[in-house]
């Protein structure tokens, strides 16, 4: 079990523990790729001279950093599986691979090497470290978040995921975004966007200490600046990841979407909520989402903005619509 999870049902709680115990359903969705858990990989590295001490490093921070929000757990590094070894030509991994990242069912996260993956060591070791570090701060969050299941028809279903819920007959409580808006009145993207500027906070000050410099060429500096946080607002105004762009390149659009469509609009929702306390607040979010307790980030919000806001932001019309209302 994670270390805020709450499982209603014994059926619930044995199916959980039967997805937990294998994770081949989740590796078997990238069959180019060779999988090895996270300790592995690093020593794989080590063993052919790449220094991975700044990992280490980060993963201190980041402890230390978690405990101050609350979070007493992290990730098991054997759970985090990376991905490398591609017998796919042209193959090009990192944090915006398609179809990676932490699912919370299985409780593993899937990532794949940065940079080429048709070998076993990265071609840009530096840069490696440093995506698997966002990766791996970014998970822990996830990881560590407040979680409630419920017996649903046999299947555990997840009806609280930080300061996120959804009702057992599916109704969400915040609504998806209108397509190319520049705020967000969503939770999934709000949470995703505090764990990401936590994670690559984490990873610009390791950078920082290491003494990583950004590279010189385009791929090398998006991806630096992706990675530590400091992407410009030129950086994400063409997309090259179109259908006939190479893997690389597709890489770079995957990038620039998820720093629109997440991170910038979490900056807006910050600076629209809490202009000039917009670490307080992010602060205060995060600490909430791990330990699911939103009376001080509901207070902080009314303060500010009148009572009831956080429902009034976030909470759609259709959330509490009685289940045989929508089969009907």
């Amino acid at each position: 079990m994670a270390p805020n999870e709450t499982v209603v049902g014994m059926q619930a709680l044995r199916a959980l523990a039967t997805l937990r115990a294998d994770s081949t359903e989740l590796t078997s969705r990238h069959p180019d790729h060779t999988f090895r858990p996270a300790p592995d990989c690093l020593a794989q590295w080590r063993a052919a001279g790449v220094d991975t001490a700044p990992f280490r490093t980060g993963l201190h921070a980041a402890r230390d950093r978690y405990a101050e929000l609350g979070l007493s757990q992290m990730l098991p590094l054997e759970r985090v599986l990376v991905g490398a070894e591609s017998v796919r030509h042209g193959a090009f991994g990192g944090f915006h691979h398609p179809d990676q990242g932490y699912r919370h069912l299985q409780m593993v996260a899937v990532v794949t090497m940065y940079g080429p993956m048709e070998r076993s060591v990265p071609e840009r070791p530096e840069l490696a470290l440093l995506d698997l570090l966002r990766a791996y701060a970014h998970d822990c969050l996830h990881y560590g978040s407040r979680r409630r299941y419920v017996d649903v028809g046999g299947k555990p279903t997840r009806t609280q995921y930080g300061i996120n819920f959804r009702r057992p007959a599916g109704q969400t409580y915040s609504a998806a975004d209108p397509q190319g808006t520049l705020h967000t009145r969503n939770l999934g993207v709000v949470m995703e966007g505090a764990c990401d500027r936590e994670a690559r906070r984490i990873t610009r000050e390791t950078a920082a200490r290491a003494g990583f410099r950004e590279p010189d060429d385009a791929i090398g500096r998006f991806a630096f600046r992706d990675t530590t946080g400091t992407l410009t607002a030129e950086d994400v105004m063409t997309d090259p990841g179109g259908e006939n762009a190479d893997q690389a390149a597709r890489y770079l659009g995957a990038l620039r979407r998820y720093e629109v469509g997440v991170n910038r609009r979490y900056a807006v929702f910050l600076g629209e909520f809490a202009p000039g306390e917009e670490d307080d607040l992010h602060g205060i979010l995060l600490t909430a989402v791990v330990s699911g307790d939103m009376r001080d980030l509901s207070m902080w919000l009314d303060a500010r903005h009148g009572p009831g806001t956080f429902a009034a932001v976030f909470q759609t019309s259709a959330y509490f619509t009685p289940a045989l209302d929508l089969s009907a």
